[in-house]
């Protein structure tokens, strides 16, 4: 049923489709944000094979894990009364 699974012309249909649904001023830019996600995902997967401690960022500096909260995080800690002492 599927010897000959990808054809050149299934890829051409494909392209086209896309250019359809997304214009072609967007594609350039699409593409330009999947390429940082893909360096960006190798650089973690990397840092997380090495597990030093510290994780490199994309520029090459190294940087230490730190306690951020995420907004969410701070609001629900603002919204908590203070626990009792003792």
């Amino acid at each position: 049923m599927l010897r000959n699974g990808l054809e050149p012309w299934h890829l051409l249909i494909v392209a086209i489709v896309f250019i359809v649904l997304f214009g072609s001023k967007k594609l350039p830019d699409t593409a330009r944000a999947l390429g940082r996600s893909m360096r960006i995902l190798k650089s973690e997967a990397k840092a997380m094979k090495d597990e030093g401690g510290t994780a490199a960022a994309p520029g090459g500096r190294t940087v230490e894990p730190s306690a951020v909260r995420t907004s969410a995080e701070a609001g629900r800690a603002a919204a908590e009364p203070p626990a009792p002492a003792g």
